[in-house]
């Protein structure tokens, strides 16, 4: 199984959110630009996680997106589900009536299983958690520095 780019960016967005806090309004730009998102992309995106009630879109001059639940009640599940529907890997698990074996399939039973397992674990994991191991939001903010640009603190100031 292989995300979309549509849900690798929901879930790119939502962490920045996440990051910022609930209830707090950020920029479309400002997140397209921090989460590297394309802004085509982004108010897309944004349809959707606002449809599922995550997010809040404020349209005008200084609109932008709220997060509406508080990072701890996020689950990666619910974002990647949010963007591609319930997680199948396979059509045997989708529509096993489209199987003529599927219910005396060994076979059948491990992608059930797997299925599962992808399913418990992207549950267990929380936007606070992902927010508290800030190597992915290091990484985003070390990608859009300017080559050759000296930001370590001491210059960081000087910049501004």
């Amino acid at each position: 199984m292989r995300l979309t780019r549509a849900a690798e960016y929901a879930i790119r967005c939502v962490l920045y959110l996440s990051q910022q806090g609930r209830g707090i309004l950020i920029s479309r730009q400002e997140i397209a630009r921090q989460a590297d998102i394309p802004a085509h992309f982004l108010a897309k995106i944004a349809q959707d996680l606002a449809k599922a009630g995550l997010i809040e879109i404020r349209q005008g001059a200084r609109g932008g997106f709220v997060l509406n639940k508080n990072p701890a009640a996020i689950s990666l599940l619910e974002v990647v589900e949010i963007m591609i529907g319930e997680i199948h890997l396979n059509d045997c698990v989708a529509r096993p009536v489209g199987c003529k074996a599927s219910y005396h399939c060994a076979v059948h039973r491990v992608w059930l299983d797997a299925r599962a397992q992808l399913r418990a674990t992207l549950r267990q994991v929380s936007f606070d958690q992902l927010i508290a191991d800030t190597s992915c939001l290091a990484a985003y903010s070390t990608l859009l520095e300017p080559e050759g640009l000296d930001t370590t603190p001491s210059t960081r100031n000087d910049l501004q």
